[in-house]
C-alpha cells in the first residue's frame, strides 16, 4: 500500500495555507498514494504558542471544515487523515483526527487524549481531553491507529491501539525547537522524538507513520520568540527500521510502501503480545506507586 504524508510550512492565511494543500493532496494521488496524511492543525498557525480567546473562532468553522475534506477525500480517490479544531458547544473544543474514506465518508474520529501545557504548548487552554477512547479506526486500506502528537510520548496509547487491532499507528505532529536552544539541545530533542515513536513500532509489530510541519512561526503574544517546527516525518517498518524520512526544513510529500505481510512475518518471530504478563500489570492504573 502506497501512502503520503504532506509536510509543510503555514502560508501565512488559512485560504493560501489550504490551497497548497489541497494541491499536494492532488499529487499525491497522481502518484498513486492511497492514504494520505496531514500534519496537527494543518488548515492554520500552531495557535497554542499563547493563550488567547480570539483563537477559539478558528472552531467555528467545523462543520464547514468536515463537509470541505469530505469533498476533498472523495476528488482525488484517498483515504485522508485530517486534523481539525473542533466546537462541540462554547467552552468544550477538542483536538480531532477525522479521517474520510475514499468515497468522502467519515470512517472514524479521534479526540486527542493526552493534552500538553508547556512554554509554547499551552494546549491545555484550548482542548479538552478526548473522550472516545484509543479505537483504531476501519477504512478500506485497514484499521489505522490515528493518535496525535504528544500522544506519541505514551506507550500506553500505541498498545491499546494495537490491542484493538491497529494495522498501522498514525501520529499527526506539530512539534519544532526553540531557536535559542543549543545545537546540541536540538539534536537530543529530535534523536528522543523519533527513537520513542520506533520503539511504539518494534514493541508493538506495526508501522509507524509520524507526519510533522516545518518553517518558523511566531508567537504572537511576543512571550517568547516562535517554534521552528523541525520537520523529520518519517515512517518506519514493524522492526523500528526508518522506510521514509523527510528532511528538517524541506516541505514535502513523503511516500511510503507498507507491506502488510512484513508485519505479519515480524510479528510472528516477534511475539510480544503473546508474552505479556497481563496478570501483573495493574500498577499502570495508579499515577506513581509510593
Amino acid at each position: 500500500m502506497k501512502i503520503a504524508l504532506i509536510q509543510q510550512k503555514f502560508y501565512q492565511n488559512r485560504e493560501k495555507t489550504i490551497k497548497r494543500t489541497v494541491k499536494a493532496i492532488k499529487e499525491a494521488s497522481k502518484h498513486k498514494a492511497k492514504l494520505v496524511i496531514l500534519q496537527e492543525l494543518h488548515q492554520s498557525e500552531y495557535f497554542c504558542q499563547s493563550e488567547d480567546t480570539k483563537f477559539f473562532e478558528y472552531a467555528s468553522s467545523w462543520k464547514e471544515d468536515l463537509t470541505f475534506w469530505s469533498s476533498v477525500a472523495k476528488k482525488y480517490r484517498v483515504v485522508l487523515v485530517t486534523s481539525l479544531f473542533e466546537r462541540r458547544t462554547a467552552g468544550l473544543y477538542h483536538n480531532t483526527a477525522v479521517v474520510f474514506e475514499k468515497d468522502g465518508t467519515i470512517a472514524g474520529k479521534y479526540r486527542k487524549m493526552h493534552i500538553p501545557d508547556d512554554p509554547g504548548f499551552y494546549e491545555k487552554f484550548y482542548f479538552t481531553p478526548g473522550d472516545l477512547g484509543f479505537e483504531p479506526i476501519q477504512t478500506s486500506v485497514g484499521k489505522l491507529g490515528v493518535l496525535i502528537c504528544w500522544d506519541q510520548w505514551y506507550p500506553e496509547a500505541s498498545r491499546i491501539m494495537t490491542l484493538k487491532g491497529a494495522e498501522l499507528l498514525i501520529y499527526p505532529t506539530a512539534i519544532g525547537w526553540f531557536r535559542e536552544d543549543k545545537k546540541r539541545e536540538k539534536a537530543r530533542q529530535l534523536k528522543s522524538w523519533m527513537t520513542i515513536q520506533q520503539s511504539h513500532a518494534i514493541a508493538n509489530g506495526v508501522p509507524v507513520v509520524s507526519c510533522n510541519r516545518v518553517g518558523f512561526e511566531k508567537d504572537s503574544s511576543e512571550v517568547i520568540e516562535g517554534i521552528e517546527f523541525w520537520g523529520n516525518s518519517f515512517v518506519c517498518d514493524p522492526q523500528g527500521e526508518l522506510i521514509a524520512h523527510a528532511k528538517h526544513q524541506k516541505q514535502t510529500i513523503l511516500y511510503a510502501n507498507i507491506n502488510k505481510k512484513r508485519t505479519q512475518e515480524v510479528r510472528d518471530i516477534w511475539p510480544f503480545l503473546r508474552d505479556r504478563r497481563i496478570d501483573t500489570y495493574d500498577d499502570l492504573l495508579k499515577r506513581y506507586c509510593d
